[in-house]
């Protein structure tokens, strides 16, 4: 443009402005708004700019090659201030006495987030949405006091569990039954991509509410070890308490569960090394023995890069914060979209 040749970059971004007000996708015009506006000062302005270049263009493979190579050097540009934005904010906030390591995690990851170093994960349940309830990928333990408890019969769990790991016929595909249970209220497949069939499987204690027996009668230490636990009861749909088992190299991928209104259990039993566990931005390895309780709601995977077999016990529990009311009325909203179904 005949504003750029002379230097006068305040009437560049004035004439570019009445084109994009017309045409806001205007590839040319978004990038000379946003060079204009690096070369005046205003490097914020220009980011937003560049970042819908980059949706306008998300790959720049068979492109005329001054047009990629101009793209290519506004993606650099939005990288360099993207990185120099982080640096002055990390800097900054470190003045007002931040540190990474010693600070407030949650803090720390609303930096990486404003930062674009870590995306944001809400709760997206597949099948039913609780309102009002914390977006929390990993819960603090202190708010569930029979984790103890819990745990303190890791060892007699093990001893139930190996027998029926040596016999080998126990376990089966892992199926997720509430994605049959609720496809007339979401659209979903509800099943999880797993490299083989075989990869994850699981062997129940309790299904849809029900005891399996003859299976459940050979572990009556870990039943009885959650006796005083808040497992989710729903009639005809829940509690579920299982042993999830994953081959080597075995990976779940990337999703989220279906209902909000209730939190899931972990708690490892075999766990060798190089088994992980992803929910939002947090990923932790598994420890022996030792329970976390997490929001499925919230994208979460796994995988096992080690060169045994990992097993968990998962159950669920409701939500702490539904109240008595809550959970009494969730479970028969649930019941009676089962029975809406069975006519």
């Amino acid at each position: 443009m005949a504003y750029q040749a002379a230097g006068d970059r305040q009437s560049e971004v004035a004439a570019v402005t009445q084109v994009l007000e017309h045409d806001p996708d205007n590839i040319r015009a978004n990038l000379i708004k946003a060079d204009a506006l690096v070369a005046l000062g205003g490097r914020r302005a220009a980011m937003g700019f560049y970042a819908h270049l980059e949706v306008l263009v998300p790959d720049l493979v068979g492109l005329p090659p001054q047009i990629a190579a101009e793209l290519n050097r506004a993606r650099e540009a939005h990288a360099k201030l993207k990185q120099g934005l982080s640096d002055y904010l990390l800097a900054e906030v470190e003045k007002a006495g931040f540190h990474p390591a010693r600070s407030s995690r949650r803090f720390g990851d609303s930096l990486d987030i404003l930062t674009g170093r870590k995306q944001r994960y809400v709760p997206t349940p597949r099948a039913y949405f609780f309102p009002e309830l914390p977006a929390i990928e990993f819960y603090d333990r202190a708010r569930f006091p029979w984790l103890d408890t819990v745990e303190a019969a890791t060892d007699d769990m093990c001893s139930e569990l190996m027998p029926i790991l040596e016999e080998g016929t126990h376990f089966g595909p892992y199926i997720e039954v509430e994605a049959e249970k609720s496809s007339h209220v979401v659209a979903s497949s509800g099943k999880e991509q797993v490299s083989a069939v075989d990869d994850w499987t699981a062997a129940y204690l309790i299904r849809d509410g029900k005891r399996q027996t003859p299976l459940a009668e050979r572990f009556p230490k870990t039943l009885a070890a959650l006796d005083g636990v808040p497992l989710e009861t729903i009639e005809g749909r829940a509690p579920f308490v299982l042993f999830s088992k994953l081959t080597p190299g075995a990976w779940i991928a990337p999703h989220t569960g279906f209902l909000n209104s209730r939190l899931v259990c972990h708690l490892p039993l075999l766990v060798p090394d190089g088994c992980w566990f992803r929910v939002g931005n947090q990923v932790r390895l598994w420890e022996r023995g030792k329970v976390w309780v997490f929001d499925d709601t919230i994208e979460h995977e796994a995988r096992n890069q080690g060169t045994g077999t990992r097993v968990v016990l998962i159950f669920n529990i409701w939500h702490p914060d539904l109240t008595e009311e809550e959970r009494h009325l969730v479970a028969a909203l649930m019941t009676a979209v089962e029975t809406f179904e069975a006519g």
